[in-house]
């Protein structure tokens, strides 16, 4: 196929000649028309950890669980967290056969423009990109907003006095401490941050223990009507399954970061099979230890509404005092739970860094050449991680003027990214109920063609025949739940410091991508770009 015919097909050409790619991770890369650029420091065990660490969802469900707890309660905290688990399952499992029909750092965007109609492609593509692109950035912002303000609730918990001078610019303070110790482990080359994953999945596995063994030891039962059978809305809506739909907020957030390894594929060896078992395992494993530590917090922490008048920032840090009966232990599972989300702050700084360089690579950012570069030591892209560092300290000043306007601006990190996958699943339905995708081929060196010659195909792992249309189905109803519910408040009674700014985060960012693809990035964007129109034939 010629350049002429990739045009007409509306994909864009930077064309190079073959080159000698020789590895089968290389080769199927070349095939998805990119030049293989970094290292493949990743195995199976490294992206789990990357994986896990990303979720920590037993760590994260302890720190949001206040969240469920107002509109829902225990039962609906537990509950909750059944139907997300499910869910986010379901996702993973839909975004496990994407990426194995293209491992591409791009994820979402690459694979919308790959399903969607010609005359959409470019301009949804594109849509998508910004979706994610502003997801996974307000998701660093967040993850290290979290850990910051996490020692703040530490300092809080040891010295009750804190609580006469806490101040917001403490929490940015720290905020910026997390972010730079990111960047420090990012910028030090992919073996470094693949090391550090292995590291962090231990300590997630056995800081599970550590906490669940004291608790569970030292605590004193509630009884079971209490934690099954407890239904609260202090939100005050006008029904329990409104509240329940709320809270479930809270669960999800525990689960964000679905796409966290996809974006990491170019780095990855054997990509396009150990990346879906390496993600289903990770879910599999943070959802069954999320759900024993929720279940065991619900029993044996004692009175949540008391710790919450006692800590405010973060109640379940007086809650484990509580259930402990220890200030001492209880400071060393916050500790603990500190140094992961500092973990979780760094391999979503990587995947939001990746998207950077990827959209810049399809020229689809403003100063792309610049944000596409790898540094030839470190195998890294290093510009695009030093940018989302950035960006994500000028951030953070928000937060010295007012909390609320900061959450509000990254509160965009669940519906940009539930976005995106909704985006994409919907077209994956679409084209397998419409039997475009031709069957999985192992292709042989000798076969000197890319993707858009072979049409789509499904790549070495999915879910055969009926069960893959419902999983999809099931996947895009889950994802337009969980997006509805995305924009509404924690109460009725709406305040400033209360109300959920995601629809307008979303809105504006939306309608800036609109007028910037129309004003300059139509003419530059194309789509994700053909590097490479052909294999080396020896």
């Amino acid at each position: 196929m010629s350049t002429k015919n990739l045009h007409e097909m509306g994909v864009s050409t930077h064309v190079s000649g073959p080159a000698d790619y020789r590895s089968p991770d290389d080769i199927e890369l070349v095939r998805l028309g990119k030049k293989p650029v970094l290292r493949r420091n990743f195995g199976f065990l490294a992206i789990l950890g990357f994986s896990c660490t990303v979720l920590i969802t037993w760590e994260g469900i302890l720190v949001l669980f206040i969240s469920a707890y107002q509109n829902g309660g225990p039962s609906g905290a537990i509950y909750g967290y059944i139907v997300v688990w499910v869910g986010t399952l379901s996702i993973f499992a839909t975004l496990s056969e994407l990426v194995s029909m293209a491992p591409t750092s791009g994820g979402q965007y690459y694979w919308v423009s790959m399903l969607s109609p010609p005359g959409a492609r470019k301009f949804l593509s594109y849509l998508t990109a910004w979706l994610v692109l502003t997801g996974w950035q307000a998701t660093v912002a967040s993850a290290a907003y979290l850990a910051g303000t996490l020692i703040q609730g530490l300092i809080l918990l040891t010295h009750p006095e804190y609580a006469n001078t806490i101040q917001n610019w403490h929490g940015t303070l720290l905020f910026w401490g997390v972010v730079l110790f990111a960047f420090a482990v990012n910028s030090s080359g992919g073996t470094i941050l693949a090391k550090f994953e292995g590291i962090f999945l231990v300590i997630h596995i056995l800081g599970f223990f550590a906490t669940i063994l004291p608790l569970t030891l030292l605590g004193h039962p509630t009884s079971s009507e209490a934690v099954w059978n407890t239904w609260l809305n202090l939100g005050g809506w006008q029904t329990q399954g409104l509240s329940f739909s709320i809270g479930i907020l809270g669960n999800a957030f525990s689960f964000l970061g679905a796409d966290a390894a996809i974006h990491m594929s170019e780095e990855i060896g054997n990509a396009a099979i150990v990346l879906p078992k390496s993600l289903l395992t990770g879910v599999m494993l943070n959802g069954t230890l999320g759900f024993a530590m929720l279940i065991a917090f619900l029993y044996y922490v004692g009175d949540i509404e008391q710790a919450a008048a006692e800590n405010p920032l973060y109640p379940f840090m007086a809650a484990l005092k509580q259930g402990l009966n220890s200030t001492a232990g209880a400071a060393a599972i916050v500790a603990l739970i500190i140094f992961m989300s500092s973990s979780t702050t760094t391999g979503v700084l990587a995947a939001a860094s990746r998207v950077y360089w990827a959209f810049a690579r399809d020229r689809g950012l403003p100063a792309w050449e610049f944000l596409k570069k790898v540094d030839s030591k470190t195998g890294i892209p290093f510009h695009a991680v030093l940018v989302t560092a950035v960006i994500s300290i000028i951030l953070a000043l928000i937060n010295i003027g007012e909390a609320a306007a900061f959450t509000g601006t990254i509160s965009i990190s669940i519906s940009g990214l539930f976005a995106s996958y909704l985006i994409a699943s919907s077209l994956l339905l679409y084209r397998r109920l419409t039997n475009a995708i031709r069957p999985h081929r192992v292709l042989e060196e000798t076969d000197n063609v890319i993707s858009t010659q072979l049409g789509l195909r499904w790549g070495p792992w999915r879910l055969p025949g009926a069960f893959g249309v419902a999983n999809n189905t099931f996947t895009c109803v889950f994802l337009i739940y969980i997006l509805f519910f995305s924009f509404w408040p924690t109460t009725r009674d709406v305040t400033p410091q209360n109300m959920n700014w995601s629809f307008l985060v979303t809105v504006v960012v939306l309608s800036f991508s609109i007028v910037y693809y129309f004003l300059w990035a139509r003419r530059e964007f194309k789509g994700p770009i053909i590097e490479i129109t052909e294999l080396p034939t020896s």
